[in-house]
């Protein structure tokens, strides 16, 4: 049910959406999310930025998180592919999709998924702007829209 990949080769968007409902005509709802690199952060431009993980340690968080996604919703499927190394502005950084027999399911599933990831996945961004390297710290607001999932929120089905 779930697939989960950290890998350093670009995300091809419609490989990963096609495996959560061909052949499957229990599903009745896809949604996806595709993260991109920006070139402007916090008003700065930046040109390329890598990112780095610790591999086997960020594909458990990956998993725990869609085990939770899972655990609330009822999914037919999700899959997380996340890039790590170096990217450019409009490349995708992570795809995320989530299949459901019904679309309500699907959208706040991958919606979660999506705030968890931002706040829980152990991925470190280092931009490069024309002053330098900097390291991207962790917003306030990605905190905010993760806390909103706490125990017994709005929007959980089970």
């Amino acid at each position: 049910m779930h697939h989960i990949r950290v890998q350093s080769d670009p995300i091809d968007l419609a490989a990963e959406q096609e495996p959560l409902w061909q052949g499957r005509p229990e599903v009745g709802a896809v949604v996806t999310f595709v993260g991109l690199m920006r070139d402007l952060n916090a008003g700065v431009a930046v040109t390329a930025m890598t990112l780095e993980h610790y591999p086997g340690m960020t594909e458990k968080a990956l998993e725990a998180i869609a085990a939770e996604a899972a655990a609330r919703w009822d999914l037919l499927g999700i899959r997380i592919v996340h890039r790590v190394g170096p990217l450019s502005p409009q490349e995708a950084i992570v795809f995320v999709g989530v299949a459901s027999a019904h679309r309500r399911e699907a959208f706040r599933a991958c919606e979660f998924l999506i705030d968890y990831l931002k706040t829980r996945a152990p991925f470190w961004k280092q931009e490069m702007t024309a002053q330098g390297p900097r390291w991207v710290e962790a917003r306030e607001t990605d905190a905010e829209a993760a806390d909103r999932w706490g125990a017994g929120a709005e929007g959980t089905s089970r």
